[in-house]
């Protein structure tokens, strides 16, 4: 009797935890929220009969669609498609292809209702992101096509950009004094890779090796924390540069393990 009790009491809190969730404010906070992530069809965002959406994590982005009417989503080229996931797989038809090959190879998912006045979502996942769609189906319009642009991507190709051409004007010595601070001072042991300067743009740090540099193995960087213990810090290298997305005060480059050779960065904030 008592673990009956038990059950019934546990069967009671899981149809109260069930109501809650399907409560009228719920319901209607989950609808506003993906009201306001859905992203629909603008006149101005139209290239010839293909509908431009700038992609965002997160949003949802609407397909209109028709009977007897494909429409096509294109991914990005050289995007690979993992899987697609509709929430009405009877009334709707999806299948995928692909157009060009090696990389400008593009995978196009086709999206067909058998009926008009009918709504569910669809979940594409690729090797690089996720798309969230709603899909509309009316009488007789259609969207031919859409696609995304990525704003995100291009400001980091920017960023790249800029960082490569920094290095170049750098190796060149076309290096325009206002730009960089080049208040480092390099102190330690006479080793074969000590750089021959470093330099920052206020957000980056450089620091310059000879070409030798690639003839050899590459010293790791630490720089120096609060207490004075190394730490490890997340750098690229250059070419003979390495580039590290930070300032910091104190750096130390080491290598060797019995005989460690030690060279000594430091940010004194004014030019040597």
């Amino acid at each position: 009797m008592k673990k009956f009790c038990l059950i019934c009491y546990a069967a009671a809190g899981l149809l109260l935890s069930s109501s809650s969730l399907a409560a009228p404010g719920n319901a209607e906070r989950v609808r506003a929220a993906g009201a306001a992530a859905t992203k629909e069809p603008r006149r101005e965002d139209y290239r010839g009969a293909i509908q431009s959406y700038a992609y965002v994590e997160g949003a949802i982005y609407r397909l209109v669609a028709a009977p007897g009417h494909v429409t096509e989503i294109a991914l990005e080229p050289g995007e690979a498609l993992l899987a697609v996931a509709a929430g009405d797989t009877a009334r709707w038809t999806v299948g995928d292809t692909v157009s060009g090959s090696g990389e400008a190879q593009r995978t196009h998912i086709m999206i067909k209702p058998l009926a008009p006045a009918l709504d569910t979502n669809l979940i594409i996942t690729t090797d690089r992101r996720v798309y969230h769609l709603a899909l509309t189906s009316t009488a007789r319009t259609a969207m031919a096509a859409i696609r995304w642009t990525y704003p995100d991507d291009a400001l980091l190709a920017i960023k790249r950009g800029g960082t490569a051409r920094t290095v170049r004007a750098a190796s060149s010595g076309a290096i325009d004094p206002a730009s960089f601070n080049f208040g480092y001072r390099i102190t330690g042991d006479r080793a074969p890779w000590r750089p021959l300067r470093a330099f920052d743009d206020g957000r980056q740090t450089f620091i310059e090796f000879a070409p030798s540099l690639a003839q050899g193995e590459a010293p790791p960087l630490f720089v120096t924390g609060e207490g004075g213990a190394p730490e490890l810090v997340n750098y690229r290298v250059s070419g003979r540069y390495y580039i590290v997305d930070r300032l910091f005060k104190r750096a130390e480059l080491r290598q060797g393990t019995k005989k460690q050779k030690i060279v000594r960065i430091v940010r004194t904030g004014s030019e040597q």
